[in-house]
């Protein structure tokens, strides 16, 4: 089997699995916020938010290690990542339990460190998943990472929802949470085949951080972003604030499913082409249209129904929630376009160079949020989403030195009239005149057909 049939293959499963997940996440995340109500989902998601920057932080990038390794597996490999990953796990928890106080002092929302003591005790069971899900995917076996996420998604509700009809509020989501952790744990590892020992290799520990500090330190930039709306909206607007942000960008994701399948997908597979600058650059283009055409009219058909289908489904006190969420589609549309080009460079080991243009977005993207929100409001943290789209000028920067620039001429056409789609309400019905363009374009049938037929071929 071809490269290119097992990426096709590989990606249909994990489009398919967030396909699902979508469904899912849409019908339990709507009984969820209207039961709990904003208050109380704030407070889980600025908990969840600063748990997830906390595990960015302690893994240092060793699983996407594992993933893009060159040459033959071999177990000690797999054994010291495990080993290394345990005492990580163990250190990030009695860092973060010490360091919860001052914390707690800075969001200052109420019932915050009792749920957080309760979360972080979870890390080393997050982290320890980490293995067997690499082994999973530098293998494409794609089709078990599916059923294990899909899994964990459904016992997460199945567990939460009763608990929050019962009255538990904030707890019920933790309780959750804690259950498809421990599932997903299982799972892996019993899917994988993997049976950890412990191990230790100076060298091979030294050979592991020297790739994955780079890696981490820009993901870790990158990750800054989850943690504005805790530390940011958390503390000049409060919780309910916190749930607004964190609803829409929730609903946003939940459609960009198939950018985050096709950025987990690419790490695997631009590892094969690294050697390759000309089949990485076409890969990059074929990437930007693909997850343009996916994801755009999602997005934009959400934004035209919003207003309606919002306070019908959440509630009419989720109704803040549709005046921030064009600007946050904007954004994702926007990182769907570059998002191959970070996977490219990541593969061709620039990391520095990913972390440079992390660090110019989240000036840009923290520092607004500072000047807007207390000002401006919600619609403060909007406009920030929209200053920090200067800074995909680096990163393109970096990737035409690299391996040349990508075909943007399509592609732009696609975005601008995705974007302007996105905002009929505020600039009018004319607004979405750029999609009949698109749609009447030739080119435009011809890269749909392409891909189509890509889908389809069995061999390259």
């Amino acid at each position: 089997m071809s490269l290119r049939t097992q990426v096709m293959r590989g990606g249909t499963f994990l489009v398919l699995r967030q396909g699902l997940g979508v469904i899912i996440s849409l019908g339990g995340v709507l009984l969820l916020t209207r039961t709990i109500g904003p208050e109380k989902y704030g407070l889980y998601i600025a908990t969840y938010n600063i748990f997830w920057y906390l595990q960015t932080i302690s893994q240092l990038g060793i699983e996407v290690y594992i993933v893009r390794r060159e040459g033959e597996e071999n177990s000690e490999t797999y054994h010291q990542a495990f080993t290394l990953l345990l005492f990580l796990g163990l250190g990030g928890m009695l860092l973060s339990l010490l360091g919860l106080p001052l914390l707690n002092g800075w969001v200052r929302l109420e019932g915050f460190g009792a749920v957080a003591q309760v979360m972080f005790l979870g890390l080393p069971v997050v982290l320890l998943s980490q293995v067997p899900l690499a082994r999973l995917e530098r293998h494409l076996d794609y089709r078990r990472v599916a059923m294990v996420e899909l899994s964990g998604q459904i016992v997460f509700f199945i567990v939460t929802l009763p608990l929050a009809f019962q009255g538990l509020g904030v707890w019920a989501p933790v309780a959750g949470w804690w259950t498809q952790q421990l599932q997903t744990l299982g799972l892996l590892y019993w899917m994988s085949s993997y049976r950890p020992r412990f191990y230790w290799d100076l060298g091979l520990v030294k050979q592991m951080l020297s790739y994955s500090v780079g890696f981490s330190a820009s993901f870790w930039v990158w990750q800054l972003r989850i943690l504005v709306n805790p530390l940011v909206i958390g503390r000049y607007a409060g919780a309910e604030a916190v749930g607004y942000v964190a609803l829409a960008i929730r609903i946003v994701e939940v459609l960009s499913f198939v950018k985050t399948a096709t950025w987990r997908l690419a790490i695997a597979t631009l590892g094969r082409l690294q050697r390759d600058t000309a089949r990485l650059k076409k890969a990059v283009t074929e990437g930007m249209g693909l997850q343009i055409l996916a994801l755009g009219p999602l997005l934009v058909g959400f934004s035209w129904v919003g207003p309606w289908l919002i306070p019908l489904l959440f509630g009419s006190r989720w109704r803040p929630v549709i005046e921030i969420y064009p600007f946050i589609a904007v954004s994702y549309l926007s990182n769907a376009m570059f998002n191959l080009h970070s996977s490219a460079l990541y593969v061709l080991q620039r990391n520095w160079e990913i972390t440079v243009f992390h660090l110019a977005h989240i000036a840009l993207f923290g520092g607004a949020v500072f000047m807007f929100v207390p000002r401006l409001g919600l619609v403060g943290y909007g406009w920030a989403e929209i200053l920090a789209l200067c800074s995909y000028i680096i990163i393109h920067f970096y990737v035409t030195r690299s391996i040349g620039s990508p075909d943007y001429r399509l592609v732009g056409l696609w975005w601008g009239a995705f974007v302007a789609a996105l905002f009929i309400y505020q600039l009018g019905w004319w607004a979405a005149l750029g999609l009949v363009t698109i749609v009447l374009l030739p080119n435009t049938h011809q890269r749909i057909f392409s891909y189509f037929k890509s889908l389809r071929s069995r061999e390259a």
